[in-house]
């Protein structure tokens, strides 16, 4: 999402090298970019222009530090006011106190609340809480249905509501039922209009003063920029929302939501959504998207990422047989589903520090999603005795697998190369060539053991 904004900004800082004081011409030319950057990006007027004044205050007059070049004293001070500017710091749920806590859904429809009800139910449960999905949408066609699709999915419990029950007598009911069953988190998924009016509101204000939610977490389509901004105001002044979901922030929308939404509303944003999937919701880290909106990268997430997906056994297994020399393509293919798990390679390679830069080059190649699902047809096309043994693949059995597969020869060949070339590798790390733990170890002679 934030792709356009890091380029302009990286182009920017660039030009500012070969500078030995950061004068005030410099700074000057170089905010104007920046603010051009940020308005192109649809941010809030407003916002661009403290966010730019308060840059040029700290950047003028700096002497750069002996480790750093110009550019990179005007980046530092950018991420700093960006993390400000985003909310500082990782802002989670509260849900401590009476049990079970409410959390209320609230948004525009469309917006993508009852997905994102689902999200944050399997978010929960996977950190150990006891989730309680309440369809509260009696106006939109199959809203309780999704919902009880969506929750069926996760194996999380959703109440029983029905289109002709009133949404607080709904909510009420279902609190009870929580209640009786032990259930730790109450989540509404409550109606949207496809604009705010006075009827919407009236009925969330029912819902809010009847459960007394612990968070009303308004649910906004990053995609819709400054107007998801305007909005969230809105339902702000009415119901006091605790925080913000950004849903479809792997769009390629402009970044004006996320950069304004925290400063015109005064409320965080707690999550984001960053896919369709149900796994797809993360927490919301300021000083993360700040390096990634600078070109960064964000290891951290990406370290999380791979914990995520990675089962600590299947590790060490996988370890040992690439020790015995025993990786086989079946473990190849294993190594492909667990990167898909992480989500795009355009997203894994966004948290990769300095690829932002790479990817402006022209003849950077872009990351091809469909080849990774090409590979894995191709190795699902092989036979047991091939997956295990990928020396047994002759011509015959070559266009055996790309027939099976529906790809042509050549792909079958340039995976069996892009495997033997990680076998080869491999080797290397073990010290195939007579390197052990990064040393070449010295021949003695002959006749002689090291006992």
């Amino acid at each position: 999402m934030f792709e356009s904004l890091s380029n302009r900004l990286n182009k920017v800082f660039k030009d500012l090298r070969g500078h030995g004081i950061l004068s005030e011409e410099n700074i000057s030319e170089a905010m104007r970019e920046v603010r051009l950057a940020l308005l192109e990006a649809d941010v809030n007027f407003k916002v661009t222009k403290e966010f730019v004044s308060t840059v040029a205050e700290r950047a003028v007059g700096q002497e750069v530090l002996a480790s750093l070049s110009p550019g990179q004293q005007v980046v530092k001070i950018v991420h700093e006011e960006l993390v400000a500017l985003l909310g500082g710091q990782a802002e989670l749920l509260k849900l401590s106190g009476q049990q079970p806590v409410v959390i209320m859904m609230v948004g525009l429809q469309g917006s993508g609340k009852t997905t994102t009800a689902a999200k944050l139910a399997r978010l929960l449960k996977g950190k150990g809480r006891r989730p309680y999905l309440v369809p509260a949408d009696v106006y939109r066609p199959a809203a309780i249905e999704q919902l009880r699709v969506l929750g069926d999915s996760i194996e999380v419990d959703v109440f029983a509501s029905s289109p002709d029950q009133d949404p607080v007598v709904i909510c009420q009911q279902a609190l009870a039922e929580g209640q009786r069953r032990n259930l730790d988190t109450l989540i509404i998924d409550t109606a949207g209009r496809l604009h705010v009016d006075v009827e919407l509101m009236a009925e969330l204000q029912r819902i809010k003063e009847s459960l007394q939610p612990a968070e009303i977490l308004f649910v906004a389509d990053a995609m819709t920029g400054q107007d998801a901004v305007s909005v969230a105001d809105k339902f702000n002044q009415d119901l006091e929302i605790s925080g913000v979901v950004l849903t479809k922030m792997e769009g390629d929308a402009r970044a004006g939501a996320a950069l304004s939404i925290k400063k015109i509303t005064q409320r965080p944003i707690k999550y984001v959504g960053l896919g369709e999937g149900l796994d797809a919701l993360e927490v919301f880290h300021p000083d993360r998207v700040a390096s990634r909106i600078l070109g960064m990268g964000d290891v951290l997430t990406l370290i999380e990422k791979a914990e995520a997906v990675v089962d600590k056994e299947e590790a060490d297994k996988l370890a040992r047989k690439i020790r015995k020399n025993a990786f086989t393509l079946e473990d190849f293919r294993d190594q492909i589903q667990q990167i898909k798990k992480m989500g795009s390679l355009e997203q894994i390679m966004g948290m990769i520090p300095g690829i932002g830069r790479l990817k402006q080059l022209k003849d950077m190649p872009k990351p091809d999603e469909s080849e990774l699902v090409r590979t894995e047809a191709i190795i699902n096309s092989m036979t047991l005795k091939e997956r295990r043994n990928h020396r047994i693949i002759n011509a015959s059995r070559r266009q055996r697998i790309a027939g099976g597969s529906g790809t042509a020869v050549q792909d079958v060949n340039r995976v069996l190369k892009s495997y033997t070339q990680m076998l080869k590798m491999m080797k290397k790390f073990q010290g195939g060539s007579g390197i052990v733990g990064g040393k070449k170890r010295r021949r003695l002679p002959k006749g002689l053991s090291r006992r």
